[in-house]
């Protein structure tokens, strides 16, 4: 990706809530849900927003990769208030 395609994602939201290269009939993270048992799908968040936290200062648009984990973090808090609703 040139410097000129990453100015035009910086500040995008949709490249953290919907980036187009994940589109398709079935959400990624829906399969992922999907195909993991609660634990594992719990493990994945989690690791995945360790991954952002843990390089976001060496990437070209910090607060894009800040906001991901969030969005991740956000789906491991509902799910466990969904466990706890139960």
């Amino acid at each position: 990706m040139t410097l000129k395609q990453k100015k035009l994602q910086s500040g995008n939201p949709n490249m953290v809530t919907k980036p187009a290269h994940y589109q398709g009939k079935v959400e990624c993270i829906e399969a992922i849900e999907s195909s993991l048992s609660q634990e594992g799908y719990m493990g994945h968040l989690k690791a995945t927003c360790l991954k952002y936290l843990w390089r976001f200062e060496k990437k070209a648009f910090p607060l894009e990769d800040l906001k991901k984990c969030r969005w991740y973090l956000d789906r491991l808090i509902k799910l466990l208030e969904d466990m706890n609703k139960n």
